[in-house]
């Protein structure tokens, strides 16, 4: 945003825009000042730069101007000017300064005004508003701007004021800081010095004063140079209001400054220094020519305020007076190292006595501090000092005197001379002061010096040199002089009340001399209890400015926050409406320019001039929608209905026309023949003609033949010469380009094969050490197949020796399950031998069923119902496994809950060797190995050998099958035939043989 900000101001110095200018800084500033003061701080120069440099050519422009108008620089005066000057008192310089210069001073000052209206109380800017003050400051010097100045200085004032109004804001200045209280310092020094080179005395004044409150203000000391060049201005002022009192006070405070910087000063200055203070001091008039009566009435409180407001200023306490300022001057021993003449002035007027020759002795020393530019300004004031004292010690010696003698003892030069209406002036002007005690008498032209005895003591007369005692100060001092005189008599008449007047006061002496040094403990002590009490309330105040301190920052932070967050809310709010409002200023436009569109084609809308001015773009659009619909159906209409007649009026035309175009056409190719045979005549005369001039212009053209054939082979010949010498050169040029091509090419073959001789190489190594790495990987493959292979041949010898103890133990098995179904045969014959008995008794099994049919039934149904198990059993790799699978089905369809289940993990298979996890597809027959695998117990299952056996069903039950199989079938037959429950458990009952088996009872676990 910075560019944009100085394209602005440069626009609005052209343009002379001030009011635009400052509203644009105005709110650049509120943008910028919590992000960027820097760029602030460029722009507001840029601004000032600008306009100073508009005024600087503007001056220019005016001396070129000026001296353009000048014709003649022989002729003083011309008609023209001679009538103007009649007109007006202005000369052409003044009016074109004032029609070229004057509009851009005023802007300047304008940008002045505005750039420090910005920069006000704003701590960020402070340094800014400090040099842009300075520079106006030098702009009101320069152009001798005195009312400018007087403004500026009511406005840096008024803005002086408002700072401790506006405390409480964001970035507000801190007078109690020592910086910028320092920064106002010097800002007020250089308005004070400009005020006094302006001569603006008022101001200059008003700004003294303003120095004094912000020194008041300041807890450190101010630089003595400051100060000295505070003091030396104050001189200047008391100067030119003719205070010589405070005039003198300001010479002697700037003396001693100047003494205790210890700077060092050549003879010539000190002797100018310190003459200046003697003499300011001797220049203060002993009859102060003011209105008043401090002699006899109280003393007027404006004017002890004015004096204590006056003494503020220097830094005194209490007013000062003539005698002391003498005195001071004299106790830094300056009458030593001042001019001559006004140590021979000093004497006179102080020291010595002589009435009747005072002013004789002191003419010449006037007239050389007349002539002499510094001192001729305190000549006036003293010659009123010089009368003065002339008219006070003439009282000491005359009682009655001529006022011609008086006269001729005041005769100074002239223009200094005194007549006898100013000489009773000043007299009266001293008895109404009360200085003086004189009479005129007009009627003897005589001065009468009265001599009241009870008047009060005169200061004035008292600072003077007295050669006796008045009569009023005898009547007062009677009783005084008496009073010793007793006194000393009674001493002569008694000595020994001297001696013990005496006496005691040796022992109040020694009394105090003894209690003096407990008096000085006590003193130091007290010294040290008040030194810590203010070292105390020292750190109290400190810590206090500490933590006042540090809350100040704190709720300035949250009031930076806070108004960094309003005017981001505001910004924020400024951009919606913005936005809002551009979009309703669009949708205007646009419905404008749409309504203007419809009123340009003449489009009919039937809206009355409000709803118009209030519709939107949509409403418009569908209106001239709607509006050119309808004209377009009625431009159809019409267009069908003028189609529809041209159609009938054409052919009506054309049925006309026939008859005449055949007309036509006839005589149109008699027209044509006639016209190609008349053509066809004039193209073979012309023919004619053009071929005997031809051949005409060849006979011509022969003659000449030999003579253009040998010019045109010389033309050849040279120019056959000139393309050999250019085929030659080129030629060379040619070999010698292909000579640096070849060149080039055999580097860069050269080149290409260097390089891929270095990738050859590099990929030979990189060959190499892939081969190697791949060497080194099979060689960790073969140790890993072998590790492999010795493992796999461990595990088939281990599963070896583990078939052959699976076959002895299927050996073993079939043996015991051939002995009992032996048995069960045994049994099941005998049951079927025994008589059935329905009573409620315990009949045995051989008398439960009944006869032989029964029986044989019995058996055969019994045969019938065990035999697809057996076979099953038997020839579990051959022809039965379907039965046994569709037999063994239903049991297992409680087991699948859900299609996602058809893989499931085998918790009871564990070995590494085979996998874990089975399929079992919809619709596939079950296998014969795994029903057998179900069957049989837990612990069968465990091994690795069991789990290999299982899958080969052959195996485990031989050709027959095992008992757990035959258990299987007739579980399956006792639930066939409903004499078995859904209990789920099936018992298996063998008795004990020989062999040792028993009977046991194991259940099926189903899933």
């Amino acid at each position: 945003m910075e560019p944009i900000m100085l394209k602005f101001v440069e626009l609005c110095v052209n343009l002379r825009k001030g009011k635009t200018a400052k509203e644009g800084l105005h709110q650049y500033k509120n943008i910028a000042q919590n992000t960027s003061v820097g760029t602030i701080e460029l722009v507001i120069r840029k601004f000032i730069e600008l306009a100073e440099e508009k005024v600087t050519e503007a001056q220019a422009k005016a001396d070129k101007i000026t001296l353009d108008a000048i014709d003649d620089l022989e002729a003083s005066e011309t008609p023209e000017s001679i009538m103007l000057s009649t007109v007006s008192g202005e000369q052409s310089k003044d009016r074109t300064d004032r029609a070229v210069v004057t509009p851009w001073l005023k802007f300047l000052w304008e940008s002045y005004r505005t750039v420090l209206d910005i920069l006000r109380n704003n701590a960020r800017l402070e340094i800014l508003y400090q040099a842009i003050a300075n520079q106006a400051f030098h702009f009101c010097f320069q152009y001798a701007r005195k009312t400018e100045f007087r403004r500026l200085c009511d406005l840096l004032r008024n803005h002086l004021q408002n700072i401790a109004k506006y405390a409480h804001q964001p970035h507000s200045i801190n007078l109690n800081e020592p910086e910028s209280l320092q920064r106002h310092l010097d800002t007020r020094f250089n308005q004070l010095s400009a005020a006094v080179d302006l001569e603006l005395w008022q101001e200059a004044f008003r700004s003294v004063e303003d120095v004094h409150n912000l020194l008041s203000m300041s807890k450190r000391p101010p630089k003595p140079s400051m100060m000295a060049n505070y003091y030396e201005k104050l001189t200047k002022i008391f100067m030119v209001s003719e205070n010589y009192l405070f005039h003198a006070a300001s010479w002697n405070r700037y003396f001693t400054l100047v003494r205790a910087q210890g700077k060092p000063l050549t003879e010539d200055e000190q002797t100018r220094m310190t003459s200046l203070v003697l003499l300011s001091a001797l220049s203060i008039p002993v009859i102060a020519s003011t209105k008043g009566r401090p002699g006899y009435v109280e003393a007027d409180e404006q004017k002890n305020n004015k004096a204590a407001r006056l003494s503020s200023l220097l830094g005194m306490g209490a007013a000062p007076s003539r005698s002391g300022l003498l005195k001071e001057a004299l106790s830094k021993n300056i009458l030593r190292r001042v001019r001559p003449e006004l140590r021979e002035l000093y004497n006179i007027l102080e020291v010595q006595f002589h009435p009747l020759s005072i002013c004789k002795k002191i003419n010449p020393i006037m007239t050389q501090l007349a002539q002499d530019t510094e001192f001729a300004k305190y000549v006036k004031p003293l010659h009123q000092v010089i009368l003065t004292r002339l008219l006070q010690q003439l009282s000491q010696v005359y009682t009655t005197i001529k006022l011609e003698f008086v006269i001729n003892l005041a005769s100074f030069p002239e223009p200094y001379n005194y007549d006898a209406a100013t000489i009773e002036k000043f007299i009266m002007n001293g008895c109404k002061r009360g200085e003086l005690s004189i009479r005129i008498d007009h009627a003897t032209r005589s001065l009468t010096f009265e001599t009241d005895l009870f008047a009060a003591p005169k200061r004035t007369v008292a600072e003077g040199p007295k050669l006796q005692s008045s009569p009023s100060d005898l009547m007062r001092t009677q009783l005084s002089r008496l009073a010793k005189c007793l006194h000393t008599t009674v001493h002569m008449i008694y000595p020994s009340e001297l001696k013990v007047k005496e006496t005691a006061k040796k022992e109040a002496f020694g009394r105090a001399l003894a209690g003096a040094e407990e008096e000085h403990q006590g003193a130091l002590a007290r010294k040290v209890i008040i030194e810590r009490k203010k070292e105390l309330i020292e750190t109290l105040i400190m810590r206090k400015e500490k933590i006042e301190a540090a809350e100040k920052a704190r709720r300035a932070q949250q009031e930076a926050e806070t108004e960094r967050l309003r005017l981001a809310e505001e910004a924020k709010k400024r951009e919606i409406d913005r936005i809002r409002k551009a979009n309703e200023d669009i949708q205007r436009q646009e419905a404008e320019k749409l309504v203007e569109h419809l009123k340009k084609n003449k489009i009919a809308l039937q809206m009355n001039p409000a709803e118009l001015a209030n519709a939107d773009t949509q409403t418009l659009v569908k209106l001239q929608v709607e509006q050119i619909e309808k004209e377009k159906k009625e431009l159809n209409d019409r267009l069908k209905a003028i189609a529809k007649r041209m159609d009938h009026i054409e052919r009506a035309f054309r049925q006309e026309e026939i008859p005449l175009l055949e007309k036509d056409y006839e005589r149109q190719r008699k027209a044509d023949r006639a016209y190609h045979e008349a053509a066809r005549k004039a193209q073979l005369e012309a023919a004619v003609v053009k071929h005997a001039e031809d051949l005409k212009i060849k006979s011509r053209m022969v003659r000449i033949m030999p003579d253009y054939l040998q010019y045109r082979k010389e033309i050849e010949a040279k120019r056959h010469e000139e393309f050999e010498a250019r085929r030659k050169a080129a030629q060379a040029k040619i070999d010698e380009e292909k000579q640096r091509r070849l060149d080039a090419y055999r580097s860069k073959k050269e080149r290409e094969r260097q390089e891929r001789e270095a990738a050859e190489t590099a990929s030979r190594q990189r060959e190499e050490d892939e081969r190697r790495i791949q060497e080194e990987q099979e060689l960790r493959a073969t140790e890993q197949r072998a590790k492999i292979e010795k493992e796999k041949s461990e595990y088939e010898e281990k599963k070896r020796h583990l078939d052959e103890l699976a076959a002895r133990q299927r050996e073993k098995e079939r043996l015991v399950e051939e002995k009992l179904a032996a048995r069960q045969r045994e049994k099941e014959q005998e049951t079927s031998r025994a008589p059935t008995v329905t009573t409620g008794k315990y009949v045995p099994p051989a008398l439960a069923s009944g006869g032989w049919r029964s029986r044989r039934t019995d058996e055969r149904r019994s045969e019938d119902q065990t035999t697809p198990v057996a076979s099953t059993s038997a020839s579990a790799s051959a022809t039965g496994t379907w039965r046994r699978a569709a037999t063994r089905e239903p049991e297992r369809e409680p087991l699948r809950q859900s299609e996602s289940e058809k893989w499931r993990p085998r918790e009871d298979r564990r070995d590494t060797g085979d996998s874990a996890w089975r399929r079992k597809e919809d619709g596939e027959d079950r296998p014969a190995w795994r029903s057998s695998r179900e069957e049989q117990p837990k612990e069968d299952r465990t091994s690795p050998i069991a789990q290999e056996d299982r899958r080969i069903p052959a195996k485990i039950g031989g050709t027959e099958g095992g008992w757990r199989a035959r258990a299987a079938a007739k579980e399956q037959a006792e639930r066939g035939t409903g004499n078995a429950g859904e209990s789920g458990t099936a018992n298996v009952q063998a008795d004990a043989d020989d062999e040792g088996f028993e009977t046991v009872k194991r259940p099926i676990k189903r899933k």
